[in-house]
Formats: C-alpha cells, structure tokens, sequence
C-alpha cells in the first residue's frame, strides 16, 4: 500500500487534472455494462410480450444513448491515460536523476548491483506510476461491474453468483504467484540483459569500430551479444509455456462453468421457469462478471508485479547519501597553508587490497608536487580521495588542517581543476566541452576561447566549420535538423590529442581555483606539443597549488617536490637533484626513461 501510494501521489503531483478527468469517466463509465445488459432484457421483454411501440422506442432510445455514451468516452479516458503516462514519467526521471545527483562519491557507480538496480529504476520508475492509476481504477470498475452483474445472476437463481465467484479465486491465487515469478526472473534477468546492451553498442560503436574491423571480432563480439539474449529468451520462454499451461486450465475451468450456465438457462427457459429476456441478461451476466473477474485478477497480478519492480526505484530514491555530509558543513576559505593526507588508509571494498597504507602526504600552498609511481601504485586513488570521491577508511585529509568530510564537498570541488587521465569527450559543441569547466562561464565566449589559447587547442577549433559553435559527434546532427532532413552540417570528429586539449582548456576555465589536478595532461601529445603545454602549465601555476601526475618523468623533473609511491605509501621525495643523487626507486625509473634518449644512433659515434 505505501509503494501504491507512492505512486498514486506521483500522478497526482505530476497531473492533476488528467488524473482527475481519468478518474471521473472510468468511475462514471463503470456500470455502463450492467446498465447495457438490462436495458437489453427489457427491451426482449418488451417485444416477447407485444408491448407498445413507443415503449419499446424509449427503453431503444436509452440503450443506443449507453452504447454511444459507452463507446465515445474510452476515447477521452485513453488520451488522459496516456498523458497522464508522460507527464509521470517525466516527473519520475527527474526525480530519479536528481537523487543520482546527490550521491557525493563514485562508489555506487562501480557497483554492479546498484547499477542493476538503477537499470530497473529507469525502466519501471517512469512507467509504474501511471500503470498504477491505470491499475487501480480498472479495479474499481471490475469490481463495480462484477457485483452489478452478480447482482443480476442473483435475480435469476440464488446459486449462480456463488458457483461463478468459486471459478474465479483460483485464478487469482495463480496469477499472483505468476506475477511474483515474473518479476523475480526480471530481476535476475537484468544482468544478462545489460550485458546485451553492452555489446550492442559496443558494436555500433564509433570509436570501437576501427579495433573490432582491424582485429576481426565483429563476429565473435556478435556470438557474445547473441548468446546473452538467446539465454534471456530461453529463460522468458521456459516462463511463458508456464503461463499458457495453467491459463490454459483456467480458461477451461471458466469455460466449463460459462456453458453449465448456459445449458441451465436454455432449459429453465423451456420449461418456463425464466424469460428469453432472462436468458439474454444471464448470458451477459455470466459474460460480464467472467471479463470483470479476468480482468480483476490480471489487474491485480499486473499491479503486484509491477510494484515489485517499481520498488527499485522506491530503493534508488530512498538511498540517502552515499558519503556522509556534515549537519552543518564549514566554511571553506582559499587555500592558505596546504593540504595534508595523515596516516590515510583506503581499499575500494574489503574484497580489495589497500590502495593506500598508512600515506602520509603534505601538498604545501602555492608548490607544484610531482606524483611518481608504478602502475597500481595508488596515484589515481589519492587523487580520487583528495576530490572526495571516496572517504579515507583509516586517517584523514586536511584542508588548511580542516578535514575534509567537515566541508561542503560542493564548495571543495569548486576550488580545485582536474585533467583525469581518462578525461570525457562530450558529444556537444567545442565551446560546451570546454565551458562545462565552469558553468558560470559556460556562454562567456571570451574566456572559453582564452582557455583554449592556453591549453594550445584554440588554433584548430577556430578552423571547424562552425567554430566554437562545431559539433563534436557523429551521433547527432548540427542543431535541429532530422535523419529525413540533413541538410545541416554534421558533427566532426577529433583526435586524440585535440580531446586532450579540450580537456586541458575545462581545467583552464578555472584560472582561479586553488588546487590544480592535472593527471597525465599531455598522454595524447606529440613532443613538440607537449612541450608548449607544460611550457604554458609553468607559466600559470606560479604561485598556485598544483599536483601533477606523469609517467614521463621529465614533464614533472621540474616540480617542486617529487613523491614517489609504491604499493600505496610514500617511499621517497625531494626534488629532482636529490632523488638522482639518493640513487632509489625515482633515479632507477629516470635512468630507464633516459636510455633512450642517451643512445648512439649508428653512424653517429665519435661525433
């Protein structure tokens, strides 16, 4: 009943006058039937015994004004239902996303179970609560239905109501338990299910197409795909022969009855115990309250599936927080001493080994700290802790000596510019890829085009067809146009290392902040731009706190402070001169880095 209200409140709050016009013409049009089927008896009545025409006419007049009264109205119900169907489920999606908004961290997100769940959210949230009005007036009129035409059997022979109601409670107890497995095999059938979806779009991929061609696993990646959805099909047919066998014997059991019935009704009417009036209404009686009784327990079976369903979006909503935030967070003021990582300890899951042990780290304000390490050796994870992705399982982190769960995580993220190595390409103009920096200055023109000076990316966006105003994809078209009408531009593609530059110019946007993140910030360049990039990265970050994380070493030789991790602990740091002269795990990956370079290219000796 909560989750039925639940729904209910929805539609109301989503469509009130919809819901109401719904409401009214169902509950109105509820006796039409049994109105229908008596004014039907009196007018045989009427004609077996001679009665006089207009008599006739008046009760014919009232039956062709019930039949198109009956006929015109579902018309009108069926467009608020459908109405009521988008203005719910708009209502339902936003709230839905809007609750994924205030989940603070990622970790949800890497949830294979929440992810899951918030697949299933998508797919009923929307639709359960207009089902549910649906549902629940369609209830109301079956049962209206039902008991006008019980009503009528029971004027015809006292014995009649009892023996159709004893054909209908099994049907009940069956559906429901079908609807159960329903929507339990929906549930288990969810995983397999995205992992169809994975490798359908996997295969219509733009950006996958040229390693599946080049490497020839379209057909294996089919096969996958394919087997996923013949093992959901197995599984959904295995389900509907269920279904069919015992309907089948319910529809025989109602069929049985429906034609005792009838056989009784034909020889009471011979032998004069009813009318053929009586025959007609006990015809449609036994009809009416079979469709009212089918429709009942199919309503009902339908309504508890899809509020087993729908309560995935019940739990995706009621989530609450995935990260604590404080009651009554601090002010957070510029950064003026510098961070600080205390004894920090942190594992995805206490399935996973320790990402960090024990780390203890001071970023000092207005220095640029270099982070050197192995693969896997925890850079990423600090910097997914120091954005408060994730909580610190053991130890803290301090901003200005203020940890960082007492702060607004809002009004953190504001202060700090980040480069993930793995940045996002936005299918959206060039000016949005870059202008979501800072969505304050999203539209201000003059400062996305002098972020993308600075990050070296100006000079080819201002040569795309449309300028700033470009856009970045081949999924959609340039501004409204239609698959029937192209006759606008179409998106462009970029390279790597012009998506780099996009990603470098976000970060830029925020000239102001006071932390700058920039991991692996010119992967994806050549040597000549990598250069002037981290040339331009100099020129900027004076006197503001930088991190930078590199695997070339000679981008970062210059910072002010190198640390270096290994297996999640600080185990070296100082500047360039110093690690060399210490002779430890830095000097080791430099002289790597630096062999090949200092090679002797053949023909070159004694030069």
């Amino acid at each position: 009943m909560r989750k039925i209200i639940l729904a209910l409140r929805l539609s109301w709050q989503a469509s009130p006058l919809f819901t109401a016009v719904f409401v009214t013409l169902t509950l109105a049009t509820s006796p039409a039937p049994v109105v229908t089927a008596w004014l039907t008896k009196l007018v045989l009545d009427d004609i077996t015994a001679g009665a006089l025409p207009a008599t006739v006419a008046e009760k014919g007049i009232a039956l062709a004004v019930t039949i198109l009264v009956t006929g015109l109205i579902p018309h009108v119900t069926q467009y608020a239902s459908r109405e009521i169907e988008r203005r719910v489920g708009l209502r339902a999606q936003e709230r839905l996303f809007i609750t994924a908004e205030s989940f603070v961290g990622m970790a949800r997100f890497e949830d294979p179970v929440f992810l899951n769940r918030m697949q299933m959210a998508l797919l009923h949230g929307a639709t359960t609560p207009g089902a549910m009005v649906t549902a629940v007036l369609s209830i109301v009129r079956a049962v209206v239905t039902g008991l006008g035409f019980l009503g009528s059997l029971l004027v015809i022979s006292p014995w009649l109501p009892a023996l159709i109601l004893a054909s209908v409670l099994p049907m009940l107890a069956v559906e429901l338990s079908l609807a159960r497995r329903r929507a339990g095999l929906s549930w288990r059938l969810s995983p397999i299910e995205r992992r169809e979806m994975f490798f359908r779009d996997l295969l219509t991929n733009a950006q996958a197409a040229k390693e599946i061609r080049l490497f020839g696993i379209g057909t294996y990646l089919r096969e996958l795909m394919t087997a996923q959805r013949r093992l959901a099909d197995r599984e959904n047919r295995r389900m509907d022969r269920r279904e069919v066998g015992v309907q089948a014997l319910i529809g025989l059991g109602s069929a049985v009855v429906s034609g005792g019935a009838l056989l009784w009704a034909v020889l009471a009417a011979a032998g004069g115990r009813i009318s053929v009036g009586d025959i007609s209404l006990l015809v449609a009686s036994v009809a009416g309250v079979q469709s009212a009784s089918v429709s009942l327990v199919h309503t009902i079976a339908q309504c508890h599936r899809q509020l087993l369903l729908f309560d995935h979006y019940v739990q995706v909503t009621a989530a609450g927080p995935d990260l604590p935030i404080a009651p009554s967070p601090r002010a957070i003021a510029p950064l003026a001493r510098g961070i600080v990582f205390r004894d920090v300890w942190f594992r995805y899951s206490p399935d996973h080994p320790w990402a960090l042990r024990g780390l203890d780290l001071t970023i000092p304000r207005g220095r640029t700290v270099g982070l050197i390490g192995r693969n896997g050796a925890g850079k990423s994870t600090l910097i997914k802790l120091l954005c408060r992705m994730y909580d610190p399982e053991r130890g803290s982190i301090l901003w200005d000596g203020v940890d960082l769960r007492e702060l607004d995580p809002a009004e953190l993220r504001a202060r700090i510019g980040v480069v993930f190595q793995d940045y996002m390409e936005y299918d959206l103009t060039a000016a949005e890829n870059i202008g979501l920096g800072d969505l304050e200055r999203l539209h201000d023109r003059e400062r996305v085009t002098a972020a993308a000076a600075d990050a070296g990316a100006h000079a080819f966006v201002s040569r795309l067809p449309r300028s700033y105003d470009t856009l970045l994809s081949r999924l959609f078209f340039q501004g409204e146009e239609t698959a029937e009408d192209t006759s606008g531009a179409i998106g462009v593609t970029l390279s790597g290392g012009q998506w780099q530059r996009l990603a470098l110019a976000r970060a830029h946007l925020r000239a102001g902040c006071d932390l700058m993140i920039l991991d692996e910030p010119s992967s994806g360049l050549d040597a000549e731009a990598e250069y002037e990039i981290h040339r331009t990265l100099r020129q900027r970050r004076t006197g503001r706190t930088n991190v930078l994380i590199s695997h070339r070493l000679n981008t970062v030789r210059e910072a002010d402070l190198l640390v270096v991790l290994d297996e999640g602990t600080v185990v070296e740091s100082g500047t360039h001169e110093e690690l060399v002269a210490r002779g430890g795990t830095y000097a080791d990956l430099f002289s790597l880095q630096a062999e090949g370079y200092l090679e002797v290219l053949p023909g070159q000796a004694g030069r």
